[in-house]
Formats: C-alpha cells, sequence, structure tokens
C-alpha cells in the first residue's frame, strides 16, 4: 500500500509542480506523510523521497533533513525521483456500503470483483447484518468499485 501510494505521490507531484500547483504537491505529500504516521513506522528510503518531493517548495530544511539522513552531496545535486507506473495501481479498493442512501460500513474489495460479489460481500459484514434485522431487502443499487446501496422496508 505504501509503495502504491509512494509512486502515486512522486507521479502527481512532479506533474503539479510542472503545472505550477504547488498547492495540490503539498496536499499529495500530506497525504503520503498521514499514511506513514499510520503506519508508525518509515524507511530511511522512503523518508529521502519525501524530502526530494518537498525540496522546491521548502529548501533549506530539506537540505538539512538531507544531511540528517545520512547523504553526504547536496540534495540539488540528486536526480528526482521516477515512480514505477506498475505499482501505480491498486489491487483493491474501497467500497461504500449504504442501506436507504445512508453510509453504514466501508470494505476494501478487490478493484475487479463483479457487482455480485460487492453485493455479497456486503450483505455478509456484520453493521450490515445488525443493521439489516427484521427488514426485507428491496432493492441493491451497485456502482461497482464505489458503493452497494441496500433498500430496506
Amino acid at each position: 500500500e505504501v509503495e502504491t501510494l509512494l509512486n502515486q505521490t512522486i507521479k502527481k507531484v512532479t506533474e503539479d509542480y510542472e503545472a505550477l500547483k504547488f498547492n495540490t504537491a503539498i496536499a499529495q505529500m500530506m497525504s503520503l506523510v498521514n499514511e506513514f504516521y499510520k503506519l508508525g513506522k518509515v524507511t530511511q528510503k522512503e523518508m529521502g523521497i519525501l524530502v526530494m518531493l518537498l525540496n522546491p517548495v521548502a529548501p533549506h530544511i530539506t537540505e538539512e533533513l538531507w544531511q540528517e539522513l545520512g547523504n553526504n552531496e547536496a540534495l540539488a545535486y540528486s536526480p528526482w525521483p521516477k515512480f514505477d507506473a506498475s505499482k501505480l495501481v491498486e489491487d483493491e479498493i474501497e467500497v461504500v456500503i449504504q442501506i436507504n442512501g445512508k453510509i453504514r460500513e466501508k470494505m476494501m474489495i478487490a478493484k475487479d470483483a463483479t457487482k455480485e460479489v460487492q453485493e455479497a460481500a456486503a450483505l455478509e459484514l456484520e453493521k450490515i447484518k445488525e443493521a439489516m434485522a427484521g427488514k426485507t431487502v428491496v432493492k441493491m443499487i451497485t456502482v461497482p468499485g464505489k458503493l452497494v446501496n441496500i433498500v430496506v422496508k
């Protein structure tokens, strides 16, 4: 997951800098930092890439961080990080489960899961079973890869 997000961040930040969209580049880097916090750890290589990406908007502090990471040469002379296109695609996606239009749960499911598989997986979730207790399913509206809305009476 981190490897995918790291490659997506390199791609997005590179494109945003070229288009002079600094705010969205910073927002993407903040998402990466938030993911690092969730994991509770970060490798030296991952931190080095983040420092490289941050360098154009915060050159002085990133040069100092670069030295703290054990690099002897100046960050300004390091090559810009490259992303691996094969690692940009996620295998799993988050699908929202709603009951009568109200979000009740979220689940991770294979990116290529069919509509039927998504619906079956949604009906197996504990929170969904509890929310549907004693009710009848009238209709299921599914947007593959996005949401499953269960209409009950």
